[in-house]
C-alpha cells in the first residue's frame, strides 16, 4: 500500500495520547501514540541526529494493526530544551538515546515493540536493539548509517562534494579561507557554538542545506527551504556535528562487530541506489552481517525517506511484521 493509499483509506490519522516525558538530566521528550492501542506496539526513530517527527511518519503503518509511537530525540523536535534554546548537549549522547527509548517504553507499558528507523534512525535502532535485545520483536531500516569514520569522511569531508561540487562550495562558505585546509567536522564544530550568533545560524543552515540538497535523487527545493529554517537548522547542524566530532559515541564499527547480538531478529533493510548521504556499501555491509535480514536496494532513490521507491518498501516491510 502507498502512502496516498493510506491517507484514501485513513484520512484522519491522529495521535490519541501525546504529551512530555521528563527522562532526566533537565530534558523532556515530546512523544505520541496513533492508530490501534491494542495493535502491534511499534516506535519511529527519527533521523540527524537532530531532526525531529512529523504527521506523515505515522504512515508507515497500517493504523488499524498497529500501536504507533513517534517521540522527539534529545534537544530537538518539540522536546525541550531544545538546541536552539541552549540545550545542554553534554547530556546529548547514544547512551542517552537509548535509556530515553527504554523509559518510554516502559512508561507505556509496553512489552516490547518493532523498532523502525532511517538514517541517524538506523544508527539509535540497531545500537538500541543491541542494547536491548529482547525488547525488539522486529527492525526496519532505511539508508543505512553506520557512524563510521569512513562515513562521515564521505560525506563532510570532501568525497560527496565530487559529485555536488556547486553545493560543495556551499558547504564551505562559511569557513574561513585560511581553515580550508583543516576539518571540516572540526571547524564546523567552533562555528555552530560561536559566541557570534549570525555566525552560528549561517554556520547552521548551511551545514543542514548541505544535507537537504543532497538527500533526494533529483533536486527537491522544498526540502532545501525546510532544512534552512533556522531553528529547525541550529538543531540539526549541532546535534550532527556534537555526534560526529564523537564519533557517535560509538566505537569503530561497534555496531557491525555487535550483531551477532541481535541475529535472531527478523529484520528488513530499504536502501536507495543512489544514496549520497548514507552510500550502500553501508547497507551491504550491515545485511552481509545479519544473515536473517532482507536487503531492498531500490534503483531510481536517494537517501529520502520520501522517495517512492522507499516508500514502497517501507510499507511492504511494515505490513509483513504485523500480527
Amino acid at each position: 500500500m502507498t502512502m496516498a493509499a493510506r491517507r484514501s483509506l485513513y484520512p484522519e490519522l491522529d495521535p490519541h495520547d501525546s504529551g512530555m516525558l521528563d527522562v532526566g538530566d533537565g530534558q523532556h521528550l515530546h512523544f505520541e501514540v496513533s492508530g490501534n492501542p491494542d495493535g502491534t506496539p511499534v516506535v519511529f526513530v527519527h533521523g540527524g541526529p537532530g531532526g525531529g517527527t512529523g504527521p506523515d511518519q505515522r504512515r508507515y503503518f497500517d493504523p488499524e494493526a498497529y500501536r504507533i509511537v513517534l517521540f522527539d530525540q534529545r534537544g530537538c523536535g518539540r522536546s525541550t530544551p531544545h538546541v536552539a534554546d541552549g540545550a545542554d548537549l553534554s547530556v546529548n549522547t547514544t547512551g542517552h538515546s537509548i535509556a530515553d527509548m527504554e523509559v518510554l517504553r516502559e512508561h507505556l507499558g509496553i512489552d516490547t515493540w518493532s523498532v523502525f528507523g532511517g538514517s541517524w534512525g538506523s544508527t539509535l535502532s540497531l545500537a538500541y536493539a543491541q542494547a536491548h535485545p529482547h525488547r525488539v520483536t522486529s527492525l526496519v531500516l532505511r539508508g543505512i548509517f553506520l557512524l563510521r569514520e569512513s562515513e562521515i569522511d564521505w560525506y563532510y569531508r570532501g568525497g560527496a562534494g565530487h559529485l555536488f561540487p556547486e553545493l560543495w562550495e556551499k558547504f564551505l562558505a562559511p569557513i574561513p579561507a585560511a581553515e580550508r585546509d583543516g576539518d571540516p567536522v572540526e571547524v564546523y564544530h567552533r562555528l555552530l557554538h560561536s559566541s557570534d550568533p549570525e555566525t552560528a545560524l549561517n554556520a547552521a543552515v548551511a551545514w543542514s542545506t548541505w544535507e537537504g540538497a543532497t538527500s533526494t535523487l533529483l533536486p527537491k527545493p522544498e526540502r532545501v527551504e525546510q532544512n534552512s529554517e533556522a531553528r529547525f537548522a541550529l538543531a540539526f547542524s549541532r546535534i550532527e556535528n556534537h555526534y560526529f566530532v564523537n564519533q557517535g559515541f560509538l566505537e569503530q564499527n561497534q555496531l557491525l562487530a555487535n550483531m551477532d547480538s541481535i541475529a535472531h531478529i527478523p529484520g528488513v533493510i530499504v536502501q536507495g541506489r543512489y544514496d549520497v548521504v548514507c552510500p550502500a556499501t553501508s547497507a551491504w555491509d550491515l545485511h552481509r552481517s545479519w544473515p536473517s535480514s532482507t536487503l531492498h536496494i531500490v534503483d531510481d532513490a536517494g537517501h529520502s525517506a520520501a522517495e517512492p521507491g522507499i516508500i514502497h518498501h517501507l510499507v511492504e516491510a511494515t505490513d509483513s511484521f504485523r500480527r
